[in-house]
């Protein structure tokens, strides 16, 4: 249904963004042909890397008079396959789009491009004593934009929320060129839908986002952490839930059983406190009392006994505490790297997590299938790794599929759903009718016509 990008079409690309940003040479198609997403590949037939709302308008009047399919891409760093160019045409690149154009700090806000890394933010507003706590393992390369695309959360939202609870408004612009303005700097605001929240999460499916109000909070003082080693996964993730019936919000509370620790060590040249228990628990309280931390640091640790710790480390100084998020932050790619793989976002009720860690485990020896779990305990959110590791390709194939739709409805009984954080993108599509009923993907599919009514923008992914 889409048609192919022609020379009188690249021309004027190059008139509306300028020759040397719109590319097609060999390496950047093969750049911008995949992410992190398992082994796919998708080329687009030209990138494009705008600098303006106004150049992005034009670009999509040109692709939906056309047809000409549009893929939005920032930092490459999507583990679900929503920024490949599943149908070709225009990859969208927002590299260009990267200033921080203001930061606010009588009102606690930021006005930023969606091409702005996330760590360069996090720090840019933490020199002013400011905070803006969603926290995404790839922070120091993906971009602000993919993180409203996703609604990004990562460890710290257990306590703080995630990417959508710190948007304010958007600039975007439609798939048929229109530029417009939802939300605004205000703290409340029901003038109208919420059309904000409703392109946050979208996967880049309704609108490019091209700039975004963000609200922040004071900057904690004072962190600590707690790696609590246990000798089964039970222990751990039981534990997860007393502390949280103790009246306790940490700031973060990750899961990692031994294999995730183990693989970070091995890639990282690192040792790491009690690798060879089964699972352990990283536990950070933050605040600007260091007494109160104290107080609750001494809270977990007693709930922590409850559950027969094989040990308790402590890390009170800025060095210690970071070198035991480099091990977390480092587990994804560290598993990863270990064999193909497929990697699940599961996330339950974290009541529940007890049961899902163990159902996953019993439907891999059901399959023969090795599996990997670690994650956001404190918020339910398990990503299952299962990797191919020694298994032959004809069984890998054969049981691939099966294993993660038992994966995916265990999860649903568990009064969960089948991605936290990640999205469905293009290649969790095929399974999001276990989690969701025909009439509410009738009525997504009704909004995405009536955003993008020759669906130019972002196709094949979510449904």
């Amino acid at each position: 249904m889409y048609n192919k990008i022609t020379p009188q079409i690249l021309d004027e690309l190059k008139q509306i963004s300028g020759a040397e940003n719109v590319l097609y040479d060999d390496e950047s198609i093969k750049l911008h042909s995949e992410d992190e997403t398992e082994d796919l590949s998708f080329p687009p037939e030209v990138v494009v890397k705008p600098s303006s709302a106004e150049e992005i308008s034009k670009i999509l009047r040109l692709a939906n008079d056309h047809m000409i399919p549009v893929t939005p891409r920032g930092g490459g760093t999507g583990l679900s396959g929503g920024a490949l160019a599943v149908h070709g045409g225009i990859c969208l690149s927002m590299v260009r789009m990267n200033r921080i154009i203001e930061i606010d700090e009588k009102n606690f806000q930021a006005v930023v491009q969606p091409g702005v890394i996330t760590q360069v933010f996090q720090e840019e507003v933490e020199k002013l004593g400011l905070f803006y706590p969603p926290d995404p393992a790839s922070r120091g390369s993906c971009h602000l934009g993919g993180n409203l695309a996703e609604c990004s959360g990562g460890p710290r939202a257990v306590k703080y929320g995630v990417t959508k609870d710190y948007v304010l408004g958007i600039e975007a612009v439609l798939p048929t060129g229109e530029i417009i303005n939802a939300g605004g700097r205000v703290l409340k605001n029901v003038t109208g839908y919420n059309l904000t929240q409703l392109i946050i999460g979208s996967e880049g499916t309704l609108a490019v986002i091209t700039k975004i109000i963000f609200r922040l909070i004071p900057l904690p003082a004072h962190k600590k952490v707690i790696l609590a080693a246990f000798g089964s996964l039970e222990n751990a993730t039981d534990a997860v839930a007393k502390i949280f019936q103790k009246g306790i919000t940490p700031s973060a509370i990750e899961f990692m059983e031994q294999a995730a620790v183990k693989a970070a060590e091995e890639r990282q040249g690192k040792k790491f406190p009690n690798s060879e228990a089964e699972a352990q628990l990283f536990i950070e309280v933050d605040g600007n009392y260091p007494e109160q931390l104290d107080r609750d640091i001494e809270q977990i640790a007693g709930v922590v006994e409850e559950f027969n710790p094989l040990d308790m480390v402590l890390a009170e100084d800025e060095q210690k505490v970071q070198d035991v998020w480099t091990l977390r932050r480092g587990i994804g790619e560290a598993v990863k790297s270990i064999s193909p793989y497929k990697e699940e976002d599961t996330v339950v009720p974290r009541a529940n997590m007890t049961k899902l860690v163990r159902g996953v485990k019993e439907i891999s020896a059901k399959y023969g299938i090795t599996t990997i779990c670690y994650g956001h305990s404190g918020d339910g959110n398990i990503h299952v790794n299962i990797l191919k590791d020694k298994l032959d390709d004809v069984t890998w194939e054969k049981n691939i599929d099966a294993a993660i739709k038992e994966i995916f409805e265990l999860t649903v009984t568990l009064d969960g759903m089948i991605s936290g954080e990640h999205g469905i993108g293009y290649s969790q599509k095929a399974y999001l009718p276990i989690a969701i009923k025909e009439a509410e993907l009738e009525l997504m599919r009704k909004i995405k016509k009536t955003f993008d009514p020759k669906y130019i923008l972002n196709p094949g992914k979510i449904f």
